[in-house]
């Protein structure tokens, strides 16, 4: 979401030049949610990645939200978070605001602000804090694991595909 500051002899002109802008952000809040492709740059770079929580994000409504999507984190994303006072104030509050930065969707939420963040369970924030390291340190969603019982070695998708998926 763009934001700008906005004084008293501005106002009516960019209400005019945003105008068209909110009618068609809200034609496509309208349309019912299916994924969307995932995205890359120019250069064919992956820049967003799907996610499954393993609990889910519980609303007001007591909708259940379990799929969503994270972007690649930029460099104002990494800063942003230390002038927060909030982050001042705790520093274990870096990763909420963090994290409701580069979530671009969760469910049918297209908002993801710091507040969901704050009220989702513990085991998804953890999930979602690896999966942020993985992305944005490794470039992939994949890790290795090791079977308890054979202790065999494989790669899983962290992603959120089900076993026998493709």
């Amino acid at each position: 979401m763009r934001r700008r500051t906005v004084t008293a002899g501005n106002l009516e002109d960019l209400l005019q030049v945003t105008a068209p802008a909110q009618a068609s952000e809200q034609q496509v809040a309208a349309t019912p949610a299916a994924a969307p492709p995932r995205r890359e740059d120019n250069s064919g770079l992956r820049t967003e990645f799907e996610f499954e929580l393993p609990r889910g994000y519980v609303d007001e409504a007591g909708t259940v939200h379990r799929y969503g999507a994270m972007r690649l984190a930029t460099a104002r994303d990494e800063l942003r978070p230390q002038i927060d006072l909030r982050v001042k104030e705790n520093p274990a509050y870096l990763s909420v605001v963090l994290l409701s930065q580069v979530i671009t969707r969760l469910g049918t939420i297209t908002d993801v602000h710091a507040g969901i963040v704050e009220r989702m369970y513990a085991t998804d924030v953890a999930f979602l804090q690896d999966f942020y390291r993985r992305v944005n340190s490794e470039g992939h969603t994949r890790a290795a694991v090791t079977c308890p019982h054979c202790e065999g070695g494989f790669e899983v998708d962290l992603s959120g595909g089900r076993l026998g998926e493709s």
